[in-house]
């Protein structure tokens, strides 16, 4: 039930969704969902920390990087957050951080992108694609995206008969600049 919390991880992710050079994070909201004997397991994860340079305009400049304090990650079960955050799953007294770097971000249409992302989780980077939409009021930008990972690609957790190793990694944050 434990090895759930790699979706927390994947939320870090979902930081891509920032848009100025030195920007400050007003808001976010990072959930993971994935399934323990069956049954659907959620969680969030928090600490979010981002220097986003995003211009719609001038996609190839653009840059995100991010990254999550793992030991935020909470399930609402005390116990299992406990078992996450130890050397089985997250190892967070070794590994406190959870990173995403854009390697590159392009237009679908209107405010819909997709980025590649270098994720790295427990000195285990995968590339990751994530798309994204950006929504802009003001000085503010609302950044929200949705991604699935396979939590073993990032040794979290091992192999189950009972844990899923899909996570899915929703995104909701707030950059002002």
């Amino acid at each position: 039930m434990k090895k759930f919390l790699l979706p927390i991880f994947l939320i870090i992710i979902s930081s891509t969704a920032f848009r100025y050079l030195n920007s400050t994070v007003t808001r976010s909201a990072i959930t993971f969902k994935t399934k323990n004997l069956g049954i659907g397991v959620s969680g969030t994860i928090g600490g979010l920390q981002a220097n986003v340079h995003f211009n719609p305009a001038d996609l190839a400049t653009s840059t995100i990087e991010a990254s999550v304090d793992a030991a935020t990650i909470n399930t609402d079960n005390s116990s299992r957050d406990e078992h996450l955050h130890g050397e089985d799953f997250f190892d967070v007294s070794h590994y406190p951080k959870i990173t995403l770097k854009s390697v590159s971000i392009r237009r679908r249409g209107g405010n819909n992108y997709t980025g590649q992302f270098n994720l790295t989780i427990k000195n285990r980077t995968r590339l990751v694609e994530i798309p994204f939409t950006a929504s802009q009021a003001g000085t503010t930008t609302t950044f929200k995206g949705s991604f699935k990972l396979n939590r073993l690609d990032y040794g979290v957790g091992s192999s189950s008969l009972v844990l899923s190793d899909e996570v899915t990694v929703n995104i909701d944050a707030e950059v002002k600049d």
